[in-house]
């Protein structure tokens, strides 16, 4: 990735997350109360260290970007209310943007579930997939 298409995306996830990644002082607290805090290769402070940092290529191939369960318990510890699942929301949309529109229908949700995934996982896909 280029150093202008890195800029652009620091832009892009600022402007949608309306986090101020400066504001970090990666004290680790939003990590240390994810409940998904194992299934993720990259957890709530390094993802808005990464994103300060300008290392937005790692996050957009990572699969934590869809572990996170926007529970908020990150935002709930920050000291400085930075709310990393904003940072991470971000993210994942300017991966489905790139992606295009329309490339999965609401009605194909229901055959990706199973017994153990989390209601909120549910409820956030329909909301993201339905526009």
């Amino acid at each position: 990735m280029l150093q202008h298409e890195i800029d652009e995306c620091k832009q892009i996830i600022a402007e949608v997350s309306g986090v101020n990644t400066k504001k970090c002082m990666v004290c680790g607290k939003c990590s240390g109360t994810c409940p998904n805090y194992d299934a993720m290769e990259y957890h709530p402070h390094q993802f808005v260290q990464m994103v300060e940092n300008g290392e937005i290529e790692k996050l957009i191939e990572s699969p934590s970007i869809y572990k996170c369960l926007s529970c908020f318990a990150c935002l709930e510890r920050c000291p400085r209310q930075v709310e990393p699942v904003k940072v991470i929301e971000a993210v994942r949309q300017l991966v489905e943007a790139k992606r295009g529109p329309h490339h999965l229908d609401p009605v194909q949700v229901p055959a990706f579930l199973d017994e153990d995934m989390p209601q909120q996982a549910i409820v956030s896909a329909f909301r993201k997939y339905k526009r």
